[in-house]
């Protein structure tokens, strides 16, 4: 609720009557819709809720958020959208681009924001990133992270040749990363070797594949699926030394060895200012997609030791964060 100037002079004051200074306070009802049940609770919600609470929003008090996960079964994202969409909540948010295509095919009405998408035009969520259009805007990807992961993993590797990328088939956002890895792979003489997965059985074939050819690095899009089998991934990646690089910090601090890119928990807290400004009357159309500023290198030197790797110096001067 907004605070009133309380500048009034005391005649004024006296007029107002008693009974009209007692207001209640009108609780918002927010939407979350993922597609990866193996994400609960961690920190990509949470990041929603910080920032809601610095701009204001406290879970009980003025907001309450109902949660639909999809246990990692995409064709359940767009019930899960339009039972949101029954419940009438104010705004539904939405984890990557498989949640916010589910959402904007449910509704035309309910004001959608999401993050971690990559290509929102592309994927017709939004007419433009200056002028989003429709029910739909929030913070997505840029596609210069996807070739820089492969500069920096030359740089790490100058004899690298071919790279192993999974990615999720049913993702389009995943679908287009893989495009734009393909073409940066191509300007750097590199044989990228793509393996999909569209829900966690197929982690056990895209293993079995990646081993028998062994390439010489692997790097992952950032989809929620993927995101939610993390440690097997990097567990994969320890067991046989491959020289890895990931979009989301997250897998370095579960051992990964390389991270660059702008923060995903950061993309949340900045679609709560979104929320916000919905909230208070703002129309998605007229919100422009906002895009990471800031990016970051991570790498885990611990990790590097163990593969018996020797990370350039170059590479260790410029790393914004080392893992030790």
């Amino acid at each position: 609720m907004r605070r009133r100037a309380f500048l009034y002079g005391s005649a004024s004051f006296l007029a107002v009557p008693l009974v009209a200074q007692a207001q209640p306070t009108k609780v918002h009802r927010l939407g979350w819709l993922s597609p990866a049940a193996a994400l609960r609770g961690t920190s990509n919600l949470d990041a929603l809720r910080d920032g809601l609470r610095e701009v204001g929003y406290v879970e009980g008090r003025n907001i309450t958020i109902e949660e639909r996960w999809a246990d990692d079964k995409s064709d359940r994202l767009t019930s899960l959208a339009s039972d949101l969409v029954r419940l009438r909540v104010d705004v539904i948010c939405t984890a990557g681009s498989q949640a916010a295509v589910a959402a904007k095919h449910a509704t035309k009405d309910v004001p959608i924001v999401f993050a971690n998408v990559a290509f929102p035009d592309e994927q017709r969520l939004v007419a433009s990133y200056s002028r989003p259009g429709g029910n739909v805007t929030g913070v997505a990807f840029i596609g210069p992270e996807y070739g820089k992961r492969l500069e920096l993993l030359r740089e790490a590797s100058p004899s690298l040749s071919r790279v192993a990328l999974l990615y999720n088939p049913e993702n389009g956002g995943s679908v287009l990363a893989l495009k734009e890895t393909q073409r940066w792979a191509g300007s750097l003489s590199l044989r990228l070797e793509p393996h999909g997965l569209r829900r966690a059985d197929d982690l056990a074939v895209a293993f079995a594949a990646i081993a028998k050819k062994l390439p010489d690095a692997m790097m992952t899009t950032a989809d929620p699926l993927i995101a939610a089998h993390r440690g097997a991934i990097v567990d994969f990646a320890a067991k046989h030394r491959l020289l890895s690089m990931y979009p989301a910090k997250e897998f370095v601090d579960s051992g990964g060895l390389m991270f660059y890119g702008g923060s995903i928990p950061e993309m949340y807290r900045r679609a709560a200012v979104y929320v916000d400004r919905i909230l208070k009357g703002a129309k998605p159309s007229d919100l422009p997609i906002e895009q990471p500023t800031k990016f970051d290198m991570v790498i885990n030197l611990k990790t590097a030791k163990a593969f018996g790797l020797t990370i350039p110096q170059s590479l260790l001067l410029r790393a914004d964060e080392i893992v030790e």
